[in-house]
């Protein structure tokens, strides 16, 4: 038995019979819902189980999805799903370690203006607690790179605030004969080329380099090379 037009409701013969949209149509009666253009199996779009042109295809719009119980369980279900993953990556990479900051000569300089501060500042407070004097309390800071102020000096030496000297690219070692010094802070060598001395130590076969360092031989340990120049003073 042939089936209906889906449009006519008329009987499809086979030779005319278009079998689309889970419908039969005649050629003639397969056209757009709107325009009623002729259309074929190339040129038209379904919507709804009815056939349109291109220019006549309903725009589908986004509707609001409305906070139903089932859909506020799913919801809560996917957030305690979130934390648990959280928890399991939280476990896997504890112990794990941070990350290694590069030590790049800024933050060696800026390195060495923090010890150098924190030697001036120990050897002002030991001189004030020697002397029976309060220590103020002290918040603590950051320095700025470049930015190094030498505190007061303390009374039982002289000693003019001068900015961090500059070390000098490459420096030779001087000859053996030179002046003697005497140290009025404790210093940590920095580089490889430094020597470290503690308050008092005698410094001999010193040679002036620039303004500030010198080159010199602690006496106490035997060790020479490079010192900043503002932390000794002439005999």
């Amino acid at each position: 038995m042939n089936p209906l037009c889906g449009r006519c409701n008329l009987v499809v013969y086979p030779t005319e019979k278009v079998n689309c949209l889970d419908k039969y149509w005649h050629k003639g009666c397969f056209s757009c819902e709107v325009c009623k253009m002729t259309l074929n199996m190339k040129n038209y779009k379904g919507f709804e189980k009815r056939p349109y042109c291109n220019a006549h295809y309903p725009k589908t719009n986004f509707t609001c999805v409305a906070d139903t119980p089932e859909n506020l369980r799913l919801k809560q279900q996917s957030k305690m799903q979130s934390q648990v993953h959280y928890r399991e990556d939280f476990e896997k990479n504890k112990g794990k370690g941070f990350s290694v900051v590069a030590d790049t000569p800024e933050l060696q300089r800026m390195k060495k203006t923090q010890d150098q501060i924190s030697n001036i500042k120990y050897h002002e407070d030991f001189e004030k607690k020697k002397l029976g004097g309060e220590v103020p309390p002290h918040l603590p800071s950051i320095p700025s790179p470049g930015a190094f102020q030498p505190p007061a000096a303390s009374q039982n030496f002289h000693y003019d605030p001068a900015p961090e000297p500059v070390r000098p690219a490459a420096a030779a070692p001087p000859p053996s004969a030179g002046k003697r010094f005497r140290a009025v802070y404790d210093y940590s060598a920095a580089d490889e080329d430094e020597v470290s001395f503690m308050d008092g130590d005698v410094i001999v076969d010193v040679q002036q380099i620039d303004e500030g360092w010198m080159y010199g031989r602690v006496e106490r340990t035997g060790q020479q090379g490079m010192l900043p120049a503002n932390y000794v003073e002439a005999i």
